[in-house]
């Protein structure tokens, strides 16, 4: 089986690096594709080294800022594997996870794997009360339209097969595509497991990026794509 691994990436130059040496070290057959978003740092150099040492890894490279979501849509567009994940160019998410990530795939069981942050990893920091309250707020009302049961909709880890992947259209071009994909995979039917992950989330000063603004546009992404598709 091969993974393609989708990393957006805008303005990770202090942990891209570190992270892709950490997914390279998955026990897969990889495909590592780096999706430059217009990074104003060096992320672009760091990438264009990584792949000349690295034949997993290909990059690419937009041309005009599109958000992660848009990031990601262009990923959709040219992985090769058959087993597709979302990887953030952070460390916030652990690569070791990837196969708890991968076994209800594996074994046919499952088509979208979801890593949840609050069904209890190996370890999570604890911080940012407030995110998650909002994490779960959102995830609730998602819920409340796909018919799913997920305890974490917003988490970046999720996991298609090749065929989902390809049907899953993603039109979102910010953080709403949590919301949209979520919505698509349960509209089609899709057989949606969770599974326990590691968090090491980042404080607002160590660069993360998401706040009270992407929350209203998440739900309006819940409330048009569950309700209009």
């Amino acid at each position: 089986m091969k993974l393609s691994v989708l990393i957006p990436v805008y303005n990770e130059e202090a942990t891209l690096e570190a992270i892709v040496k950490k997914v390279l070290a998955a026990p897969f057959e990889l495909e590592v594709l780096l999706i430059d978003d217009c990074s104003k740092d060096s992320s672009r150099e760091i990438m264009t080294r990584l792949a000349a040492e690295h034949s997993e890894i290909t990059n690419i490279h937009l041309s005009t800022n599109l958000g992660k979501g848009g990031a990601i849509a262009t990923g959709m567009e040219h992985f090769s594997g058959d087993v597709v994940l979302i990887q953030d160019a952070d460390l916030e998410y652990d690569p070791a996870d990837y196969p708890a990530l991968l076994r209800p795939i594996q074994e046919g069981k499952a088509d979208v794997v979801y890593g949840s942050r609050f069904l209890g990893g190996a370890y999570s920091r604890a911080h940012l009360f407030w995110h998650y309250v909002a994490n779960r707020s959102l995830t609730l009302l998602s819920n409340i339209f796909t018919g799913l049961n997920l305890t974490d909709m917003e988490t970046c880890y999720k996991v298609f097969t090749a065929d989902i992947a390809r049907r899953l259209n993603i039109q979102s071009r910010t953080f709403a595509l949590e919301p949209e994909m979520t919505a698509k995979v349960a509209r089609m039917g899709a057989r949606v497991f969770e599974v326990p992950i590691s968090y090491a989330g980042r404080d607002y000063s160590e660069g993360k990026k998401i706040g009270a603004k992407d929350g209203l546009i998440a739900i309006w992404a819940i409330l048009r794509w569950s309700l209009f598709g």
